[in-house]
């Protein structure tokens, strides 16, 4: 590792995976943590999914959303990822002397517009005031605890000839703040996707749709996602780069700028395994939500831990887990 922290070590890539495997999980090590899955499940009475996450985007209002609603909404959906209803969550603030108390309550408005969407509660917090400069305004932490109402989701679990979907077009948050913060003057209307999937969720569950993997492709964007989910079960993960919905708003940016779209963050997105016989079902479910929602891909064993992104040309190549410096201060 390097001997200092880079930004790079924040962007869920190959660096944040250095960080958290030689770092945190080296003293932190037991068997809950090493199943490196988005929410904790926990023995308590009957299952229960933990989670915690800190936000620290820049700016702090953007299309589509703000901080807050990104607080609640990053924390339930990890827990909506493990198959879990949100309930409980915790809220901490960091605030910077000088902040507007009106941008304050505006935020926290987002925050109970998303735990109503969510059937959720604050139960606990926390609030410090640090002087002018020792943070960017606004920082926020949320825990959450939920009620698993659908067990065995894990990155381990996937075999070949399973599909992969997405349940809607991919990196429109990651776009969204970088526009944002760069002052780019966009003609269409692109928000960011930040919202609360758990409602998405339940109608999985409450369509008996085998629900093998699930993850939010947040930092790092679907190639983080699909790259982890690969090693966990050491198997190959073909997509079809033809399948991945991108809207043109996106794909502008990432041209202009030389991004790709999936490796920029996500906020209201997440990637889908179900065994091939639940593939249409579940494309039917995801579609009533999200038109955009697709079938993008199949777990093979062509090559072990390894995810390949297959072009309409008919070539092949590796879609490794982002490295560098990619989007800042997305979440």
């Amino acid at each position: 590792m390097t001997k200092t922290i880079t930004l790079a070590h924040g962007n869920g890539g190959e660096e944040n995976n250095e960080l958290i495997s030689k770092i945190f999980y080296k003293h932190f090590k037991n068997d809950i943590l090493n199943k490196s899955e988005d929410a904790a499940i926990l023995e308590l009475n009957g299952k229960t999914a933990m989670s915690t996450d800190s936000f620290t985007v820049s700016p702090l209002f953007f299309n589509g959303g703000d901080i807050g609603k990104l607080a609640v909404c990053g924390t339930c959906n990890d827990l909506a990822m493990m198959g879990a209803k949100p309930k409980y969550l915790t809220c901490s603030v960091i605030i910077e002397e000088g902040f507007s108390t009106r941008e304050l309550e505006k935020i926290v408005r987002s925050m109970k517009k998303e735990l109503d969407i969510n059937g959720a509660m604050v139960v606990s917090g926390d609030t410090k005031v640090v002087p002018r400069g020792a943070v960017d305004k606004l920082f926020i932490n949320t825990t959450g605890i939920g009620e698993v109402e659908y067990e065995g989701i894990s990155a381990s679990n996937l075999k070949e000839g399973m599909s992969v979907l997405v349940n809607r077009d991919i990196g429109a948050h990651g776009a969204t703040i970088f526009s944002a913060r760069e002052g780019i003057e966009l003609e269409s209307n692109l928000e960011t996707d930040c919202a609360s999937l758990y409602p998405q969720v339940k109608v999985l569950i409450e369509s008996g749709i085998e629900i093998v993997a699930l993850r939010d492709a947040t930092r790092g964007g679907v190639s983080a996602v699909l790259n982890e989910w690969a090693k966990a079960s050491a198997v190959c993960v073909e997509i079809e780069e033809e399948k991945i919905p991108v809207q043109e708003s996106v794909r502008g940016i990432c041209e202009m700028l030389g991004f790709e779209a999936v490796d920029l963050a996500n906020e209201g997105t997440f990637v889908l395994v179900v065994p091939k016989s639940d593939e249409e079902k579940a494309l039917e479910v995801l579609r009533k939500t999200h038109e955009s929602a697709e079938l993008i891909g199949t777990v093979s064993m062509q090559y072990e831990g390894k995810v390949i992104l297959n072009s309409s040309w008919g070539t092949k190549r590796f879609l490794d887990l982002p490295t560098g410096e990619l989007l800042p201060r997305i979440c």
